[in-house]
């Protein structure tokens, strides 16, 4: 299983229009619905601030490979553009 933590650090108070954005548009429930996928969920710190948290696990390269060819993640990537001044991913190989 391959893990992805990816942190977006969204351009000051813009992290709650991102995160609508990415609801609103279903890219979320249509990442989570591709084969392969076993978890793909936001989460926000609670200290607030702006950054926003994505935990996905993704049954192998194969499938996380895949996911980088949908058009709701080229959609992702043209919100990132509009909300986003970095994002950082950190990725984890696992057994489990």
């Amino acid at each position: 299983m391959i893990v992805l933590n990816v942190t977006y650090h969204c351009h000051p108070g813009m992290r709650d229009a991102f995160l609508h954005s990415i609801q609103s548009e279903g890219i979320d429930a249509a990442s989570r619905a591709e084969d392969g996928n076993a978890q793909y969920e936001y989460f926000l710190p609670a200290l607030g601030g702006d950054r926003l948290l994505l935990l996905e696990k993704w049954r192998d390269a194969d499938v996380l490979t895949a996911h980088t060819r949908q058009a709701h993640f080229a959609r992702l990537g043209e919100l990132k553009a509009q909300y986003v001044r970095e994002t950082v991913i950190e990725k984890y190989v696992s057994e489990a």
